[in-house]
């Protein structure tokens, strides 16, 4: 920010605010680009240089004595095979330090970081000045502009941008939520009058910045080491593109956190001061007011910046969505904690009717109406705090901020209400002795769940103390099956419709029948819950996050799908930015060390990114160099044994298709003729149904296969096994590549950690119908391919599962149950790996009975004969056979 800008921001700020801004340290560390000379491996000497600081620098994150040494060794081989021992021009650093210069002085890539000090200087009261109101507080904060330049400009979201706001419509003629720019916001904002009438921004291409700001802490035990990022997106990115790039959310400041500001016990008790509280709030909106100022001059007047297809376009700027969690968002609205920072529901009856949407208009006009009192008890407003986004054009917190799946349902609704409120009935309604004994037993039924790709499992239920929101994510895919038999129906039934409510609204793209579906299922579970209260559980059900859930609807049609919204989107960048950064550091003054480790990686990626585009990592390397080293050369997925989901780069032409493949590699020491086969694995009628396969290939008119094998086809190749199929898919509601698609393993093996594993899957056997209507359930017994008649062949040998015609009425799940034949045994069949859709999972209906205390998960599909079909293992299957 130039001094001119600094200048302007602090007069702001001190007519605002009693806070004085100024700057101690600049450093934006951008270098011009230099002359490769031939070398465009610069600043490095070479390719070998180059690949060996990433190796250590990025991938292994080595520390200065782990790089130093590994430089000692290199040229300890160097010498030891060169004639002139005082030459070692072979190594290109003598020490850690050198190398960390050349990564300096990478001349693409990183925006470095300046700090401001901000410091109190309003009203002092008499007699000793508290800790606080002495205390300089340092902001570290980059450039947003040179930020999102360097994001517009970059080649990988080329295919991933949107250009324009845009109206989506399906086949059947619905509107379609999906990305930032299909919501009605951002058609809206880009319609202004600023924007389409005035003829300096008239045809200028909009573009919103997505925000989100999160606590983390990085250690506990060794004392106060809190972190309070900031983060930023542009709103053009695709969802998926958003939480599947490195780069599609950047870190861009630091907030000052006023906390502990001295060791004596004193401060804690100018901590509950109102005085502090309300500085603490000032300081935060002021800082996030000088993090954006320099978009500001941007959002009126276009700006000439390069797009990610390489053109140039005028470009208007402009604050769109703040991602945040409750405690957050209470500060950035400016209201009091309990009430909704979106509506002036009261805080005693926040579902009832009657509320209004809050807005900037509505808040100045309540300050000038009433005295702070009737503000704070009537209005949940505080008088004293000003939004930062008042000082910039089309800007209003209210509605800006982005509905939070990960804090207010997931975390919040389902597992700190939900779960809790279930285990305090069983305590109510069965005493102390009885409902442990019953929690005891739903733990084990959580983990007795059968294995499935990406399932984190509960090895002692979800009785452990330390909960993160993928194990909360996990406990929902779970949960329904566990409880049901234990708890009314009608309290299986809310949580159900609960459960459906989150997974629609995590859909990547949500149509309108689907929307009115969620608002449904919404309406259900605020009319099921009233059970917590019947039974005892509660007195009152008007909580803030289970509030939240009304303001969904409304924030999908403005924003599209809250899956590129979530907070689980900052909170996963939280790895990146501080805890990795945070673990690098000496702990002394780490947050400086930290920032240095950011602009270092983003410079290391961003060369990266540039030598690839180049095409300077193709080919081979100098002589002796690793052949494939730096490439992206593919992995057979048999060869990580626990790898058994993963994001496949690409984008699929028909969002529909399922691809299933058997993996590579084919497994030696099974029989390769079919007699000795069927012995083998102890299925004695697998020569039948493998002849009545070749028959039905044969003769494909025929619609029902001859019942003995003399009448089929005879068949003398070789068989070869495979233990697992790799299924890929469109799946970008779930964790998956920038183009949507993701990829599992199926398993069929005789040992998976000393066990075996026989999964399940959905197969299509009429295409003309849709959901579970066009499905049946198979678990695979074993995986093979033969050629016959020329053709190769990839097949399954599966037993059958049949499903009921109607779902289970409380947890809304498919029931299936083993089919067997006129002697009781299971039904075989060998089909195509074609027909498979992908996996299934399938879960215990327990019923009365209780899982026994050793029970291990791989057995559970051979101890139970009935199951619920499981459409909340995740969003695609949810999406797949779910309730719309």
């Amino acid at each position: 920010m130039s001094e001119q800008a600094l200048s302007s921001a602090s007069q702001v700020l001190e007519a605002r605010f009693p806070i004085i801004v100024y700057v101690t340290n600049q450093d934006l560390s951008q270098l011009p680009t230099s002359e490769s000379h031939g070398n465009p491996w610069l600043p490095f000497g070479d390719r070998l240089a180059y690949e060996w600081a990433r190796y250590h620098y990025v991938k292994l994150q080595s520390s200065a004595a782990d790089i130093q040494q590994g430089l000692d060794l290199w040229r300890a081989t160097v010498m030891m095979y060169q004639a002139d021992h005082d030459s070692c021009d072979g190594v290109p650093w003598k020490s850690a330090a050198e190398m960390y210069g050349t990564i300096d002085a990478i001349p693409v890539g990183g925006v470095g970081w300046t700090t401001y000090r901000l410091s109190y200087s309003g009203p002092q009261p008499t007699g000793t000045l508290p800790q606080w109101m002495q205390e300089t507080y340092e902001l570290n904060v980059r450039d947003v502009l040179s930020v999102f330049e360097e994001q517009l400009a970059s080649k990988e979201f080329d295919g991933e941008f949107e250009y324009m706001p845009y109206e989506e419509y399906n086949e059947k003629g619905s509107r379609v939520y999906s990305n930032l720019m299909s919501g009605i916001w951002a058609f809206r904002e880009a319609l202004q009058d600023t924007i389409s009438q005035d003829k300096k921004t008239h045809g200028a291409m909009f573009v919103p910045i997505i925000a989100g700001s999160d606590k983390t802490t990085v250690s506990v035990a060794t004392g106060h080491q809190e972190y309070h990022p900031v983060y930023a997106s542009l709103g053009n990115i695709t969802n998926t593109a958003r939480r599947g790039h490195g780069n599609g959310v950047v870190p861009i400041a630091f907030l000052p956190i006023p906390k502990r500001v001295d060791p004596f016990q004193a401060s804690k008790r100018q901590r509950k001061k109102t005085a502090f509280q309300m500085f603490c709030r000032q300081l935060y909106h002021s800082c996030l007011e000088l993090v954006f100022a320099p978009l500001k001059p941007y959002m009126m007047e276009p700006k000439v910046m390069k797009c990610p297809d390489g053109h140039f376009c005028r470009t208007i700027f402009g604050l769109g969505p703040y991602i945040a969690d409750y405690p957050e968002q209470v500060y950035l609205s400016g209201v009091v904690s309990t009430w909704c920072p979106k509506c002036d529901a009261l805080p005693t009856d926040l579902d009832g009717s009657g509320s209004h949407h809050r807005s900037h208009i509505k808040t100045d006009l309540l300050i000038k109406t009433f005295n702070p009192s009737v503000l704070w008890d009537d209005f949940g407003l505080r008088h004293n705090i000003v939004p930062f986004t008042y000082s910039f054009p089309r800007a209003d917190i209210h509605e800006l901020l982005a509905p939070d799946l990960l804090h207010q349902l997931i975390k919040g609704v389902f597992k700190d209400h939900l779960v809790e409120w279930v285990l305090e009935y069983l305590h109510l309604e069965h005493g102390e002795t009885v409902a442990l004994d019953i929690i005891e037993d739903i733990d084990r039924r959580i983990s007795a769940v059968p294995p499935f790709p990406g399932l984190r499992r509960f090895p002692d239920g979800r009785d452990y103390q330390q909960w993160t929101g993928d194990d909360s994510k996990a406990l929902m895919k779970v949960f329904l099956a566990a409880i049901a038999g234990y708890v009314p129906s009608v309290m299986v039934r809310c949580i159900a419709a609960f459960m459906d409510a989150c997974y629609i609204a995590r859909r990547n793209a949500i149509d309108s029948p689907s929307l009115e579906h969620f608002q449904d299922c919404v309406e259900t579970f605020h009319q099921l819950r009233t059970i917590f209260i019947e039974v005892g559980v509660r007195i009152s059900l008007s909580l803030p996050r289970q509030h939240a859930l009304k303001h969904f609807y409304r924030a999908i049609h403005l924003f599209g799908s809250p899956n590129g919204l979530c907070s689980s989107i900052t909170e996963s960048k939280h790895i990146r930015a501080v805890k990795e950064p945070w673990r690098r550091s000496n702990r002394y003054h780490a947050l400086t060390q930290m920032l240095k480790t950011i602009l270092r990686t983003d410079r290391m990626t961003a060369l990266h990114r540039h030598l690839e585009d180049s095409g300077a990592l193709r080919g081979p390397g100098p002589p002796g160099f690793p052949s494939g080293l730096g490439n992206n050369v593919p992995i057979d997925l048999e060869d990580l044994e626990d790898d058994d989901e993963a994001v496949v780069p690409g984008k699929s032409e028909n969002t529909s298709d399922f691809d299933v493949q058997l993996a590579f590699r084919t497994q030696h020491g099974y029989p390769s003729r079919l007699y000795p086969l069927a012995m083998y694995i102890q299925q004695p009628k697998f020569p039948l149904v493998f002849a009545q396969f070749l028959y039905k290939f044969s003769h494909p008119d025929e619609l029902v296969a001859p019942s003995t094998i003399d009448e089929c086809p005879a068949f003398e190749g070789a068989i070869k096994v495979h233990h697992s199929a790799i299924a890929t898919f469109y799946a970008p509601s779930d964790l998956s590549g920038s183009g949507g698609l993701r990829r599992e393993r199926i398993r069929s093996t005789p040992h998976f950690f000393g066990h075996p594993r026989r999964d399940t899957v959905f197969v299509v056997v009429d295409d003309s119908q849709v959901g579970m209507e066009a499905l049946e359930i198979g678990r695979v017994l074993l995986f093979f391919s033969f050629e016959y008649r020329r053709k190769n062949f990839s097949c399954a040998l599966i037993n059958w599962f049949v499903h009921t015609d109607e779902r289970d009425p409380d947890t809304g799940m498919w029931v299936v149950k083993q089919e067997l034949d006129r002697r009781g045994q299971p039904t075989l069949e060998v089909i195509h790996v074609d027909s498979i859709a992908r996996a299934a999972h399938l879960l215990p209906i327990y019923g009365d009975s209780r899982v026994p205390e050793n029970f291990h998960y791989h057995c559970a599909l051979d101890s139970y004969r009935t199951f619920f079909v499981n459409h909340y293992v995740d969003h695609h299957a949810h999406e797949f056979i779910g309730r719309d």
